[in-house]
């Protein structure tokens, strides 16, 4: 399957209520008008927001009740998720992390945030992940990122070294700096020759205010949809063949200089 369509739900999350954003996102499930096999998107932290003082207390044990709940949705709407990411404990660590789920259910991948955002405290709260993660969905060899990974170009490059040709990116990312947040995606999509879907949420916590401008960018770097800083749904179909073509037409991964970087 060449194409695939893409959903982006770009919500507010409610402070520090996994239930309730569970809810929630059953909800925006329900109206977004779902055809089998889409990709639907989530964003960064859907189920606790930034209420970091308390995930000793709502963080998701293990990611057992997201993963259940995240399977359950894929079955009904017969779609695939980015599951945008969640609070996980284990043992005495809290990690940010995202899953992605098949029509049948099956996770099909699990990545745990590897750059914590020091101006948020996420080093005092969260522990970081240490690997990239891959799966196919469609034809595309896709790749989980969250957030504050955008700014590391290096690992995005390790991901599409390895074959990458669409990058996934939830985020909590804040209204004051939403200008880097768009140039970054599309960055990221350009060096590496590939679509990059990015959904950030929108709406404020204690600390912040979030600026959405969820989107899509193709291989050359051209925004396909963009969203504004409302709750809202987004869609756009992509093609896989875009990314052979742009990375047959100028080389890049060949021509680095691997014997120097």
């Amino acid at each position: 399957m060449s194409q695939l369509s893409i959903v982006l739900l770009q919500l507010d999350v409610i402070f520090g209520d996994p239930e309730a954003n569970r809810q929630k996102v059953s909800e925006w499930f329900a109206k977004a008008n779902l055809q089998p096999n889409e990709l639907v998107l989530l964003p960064e932290l859907w189920d606790t927001g930034y209420d970091l003082t308390r995930l000793p207390e709502i963080a998701d044990q293990e990611g057992k009740t997201a993963q259940r709940f995240l399977s359950e949705l894929a079955k009904k709407y017969q779609v695939f998720i980015s599951g945008g990411s969640i609070a996980r404990q284990t043992g005495e660590k809290v990690f940010n992390t995202t899953y992605i789920v098949a029509p049948t259910g099956e996770v099909r991948a699990q990545y745990d945030k590897v750059h914590l955002f020091r101006l948020m405290e996420e080093e005092k709260f969260l522990d970081a992940g240490k690997q990239l993660a891959q799966t196919t969905i469609a034809d595309f060899l896709v790749a989980p990122f969250i957030c504050y990974d955008l700014r590391f170009p290096e690992w995005f490059r390790k991901s599409a070294h390895q074959g990458t040709e669409l990058l996934l990116l939830s985020a909590q990312w804040p209204t004051p700096r939403i200008e880097h947040w768009e140039k970054l995606v599309q960055a990221r999509a350009i060096e590496n020759q590939c679509f990059a879907a990015a959904v950030n949420r929108v709406g404020a916590d204690p600390n912040n205010q979030f600026g959405g401008h969820s989107l899509v960018v193709d291989s050359l770097g051209n925004i396909l949809i963009k969203l504004d800083d409302t709750e809202t749904i987004g869609r756009v179909t992509i093609n896989h063949q875009e990314v052979a073509k742009t990375r047959g037409q100028m080389p890049v991964f060949e021509d680095r200089r691997t014997d120097l970087y």
